[in-house]
């Protein structure tokens, strides 16, 4: 019957897409229309979506990016073809890497022009070649009908999958064709549950054990409270990756956080006679240096079947994802099984050595950091959305700023790209109603995606820009002095970013010590609009 109402209103491919979307359960667009998309414009004022415009390709990547780490729902872009893909191409690897449920729909050139190289406008001679490395699934719709299919294996892959960013490429001459075929939202799969038996195995392998211990990744953030069940179970140690912040809250007496590049950290795991590890890849941005020594048995969950054999095998691999199965172990060790801490890690003297070993040796600036980051987080509420960037208070706060929900930490880990704070933070306010949000970022990189800005002044966002202003790249002029190379091309002249933020429409302050701090921050809280709050080391 859909298909039937389409075909005698004459309605496009263009127009059915948002229609469609919004089946799907999509609210929130972030797209650039073009010449080549607008298209895809003519039905969307028929739905219930808000379309929100940033100013770049790479500033909708990010706000989707952001909006999907928030809410666990894919977060959706319109781009043209060729600059926009290119464009968009950054925040769709930074997805990829991080695992987040990201779907680019682009334009391409007629279908008569692909790959012909005819000097077309916007002309990429294998459009979809440039971006589907950085893709879970990518595919060219060169018909009508394709086009629902295309849609339902991208939503189908964020349903049952590792979510992994999708891209659907459909021709400017099939965007304006009658929309035929079925078009309608088809049902999607659920993720894989755990099988009962290696649930059963899991449970023994740690009812046995003297130093459990359970790593939670990314992949973990649907959790919530059963992973905290299953710690207190086995009165095992949980450290959570930079992705994983705030599955177990910051403040659970067996939570040691986001500590994994210590060695400290390493030695435990070292030490532990069985490892949990809930969705995680254990990579190299997860540890930073070295490699990880596992002498116990390892049980690993995941989506993910190649993590379950690379680049730590486990003695019990389960596929499945991984809140299932942590819901089912929780179940499973239910019951008067409940020490404070397991026997193994109380001979070792618990968990205050531990804790103690995490924090020995820290650097000055560190430390400077930490006086800034405590203030912050006992004025800023719990549950507030903080996107955070490749800068050097950020790497602090990766491991030091305590966080005690899922989805409330949100860092560019993998890719580690410049810029991404203060969209992704713009896409989280947008996927929790307007609420509250913040970006943690430094002077270099928000000139990265400086013209987001306008975006949240135009939707009268309450967004909190905190700024670390150091003049410099400073993780990099450090890392140059580390390795003795000359120091270059790492100090830069910034604007005023005081009278810049008042052009964009911003609340803006410099506080000038921690009390001033505390004031800025508790004021922007109260605001309805975007503020801008910048802070120097001289704040110190």
């Amino acid at each position: 019957m859909a298909r039937d109402l389409m075909e005698r209103s004459g309605e496009s491919v263009g127009a059915a897409i948002p229609k469609l979307l919004a089946e799907y359960g999509v609210d929130t667009i972030f797209g650039i229309p073009g010449v080549h998309n607008v298209e895809l414009y003519r039905g969307l004022p028929e739905t219930p979506i808000r379309h929100v415009l940033p100013r770049h390709e790479q500033g909708a990547g990010f706000m989707a990016d952001g909006y999907a780490r928030s809410s666990g729902r894919p977060g959706v872009c319109f781009v043209i073809s060729g600059p926009g893909v290119t464009n968009i191409s950054t925040p769709v690897g930074q997805a990829y890497s991080d695992s987040q449920p990201l779907l680019v729909i682009a334009s391409g050139l007629d279908v008569a022009d692909l790959g012909r190289g005819r000097g077309r406008l916007h002309e990429v001679t294998d459009q979809i070649s440039t971006i589907a490395p950085l893709c879970g699934f990518a595919t060219r719709a060169l018909a009508p009908d394709a086009v629902p299919e295309a849609l339902a294996r991208a939503f189908a892959g964020f349903a049952a999958e590792r979510p992994r960013p999708a891209y659907v490429e459909i021709p400017i001459d099939v965007l304006a064709a009658p929309a035929r075929g079925d078009w309608q939202a088809v049902r999607l799969p659920k993720a894989p549950p755990p099988h009962a038996g290696a649930i059963a195995q899991a449970a023994r392998l740690l009812r046995q054990a003297k130093k459990p211990l359970i790593i939670a990744g990314g992949g973990s953030v649907g959790c919530g409270k059963t992973l905290g069940d299953i710690a207190q179970a086995l009165g095992a140690p949980v450290m959570t990756t930079v992705a994983g912040k705030g599955v177990i809250a910051a403040d659970h007496p067996l939570c040691l956080g986001a500590c994994l590049p210590h060695d400290a950290a390493k030695a435990a795991v070292a030490a532990s006679d069985c490892l949990l590890v809930l969705g995680s890849e254990l990579s190299e941005t997860d540890l930073w240096e070295g490699a990880l020594e596992i002498a116990g048995d390892v049980i690993r969950v995941d989506l993910d079947p190649d993590l379950l054999v690379r680049p730590y095998p486990a003695r019990l691999p389960i596929l499945a994802d991984a809140a299932l199965a942590a819901r089912d172990l929780a179940a499973e060790l239910s019951g008067g099984y409940a020490p404070r801490l397991a026997a193994g890690w109380q001979n070792a003297g618990g968990l205050p050595p531990l804790r103690a070993a995490l924090v020995a040796d820290e650097p000055e600036a560190r430390k400077g950091q930490r006086r800034i980051l405590d203030l912050l987080r006992q004025v800023l509420p719990e549950d507030l959305p903080i996107a955070s960037d490749m800068t050097q208070i950020a790497y602090s706060a990766n491991e030091i700023f305590p966080v005690s929900k899922a989805r409330r930490w949100l860092h560019p880990v993998g890719y580690g790209t410049l810029g991404y704070a203060l969209p992704a933070a713009i896409g989280a306010s947008l996927a929790e109603g307007n609420r509250p949000a913040a970006a943690l970022i430094g002077d270099y990189g928000l000139q990265f995606t400086l013209p987001e800005m306008a975006v949240a002044r135009e939707l009268d966002l309450p967004l909190i820009v905190f700024l670390w202003n150091n003049s410099a790249l400073g993780e990099i002029r450090d890392d140059m002095k580390r390795k003795q190379i000359p120091i270059q091309a790492v100090e830069q002249t910034n604007p005023d970013f005081q009278l810049l933020a008042r052009a964009y429409g911003y609340d803006a302050a410099q506080p000038a010590n921690l009390d001033e701090l505390a004031s800025s921050a508790k004021a922007a809280l109260t605001r309805s609009g975007p503020s801008l709050i910048e802070i120097t080391p001289a704040i110190l």
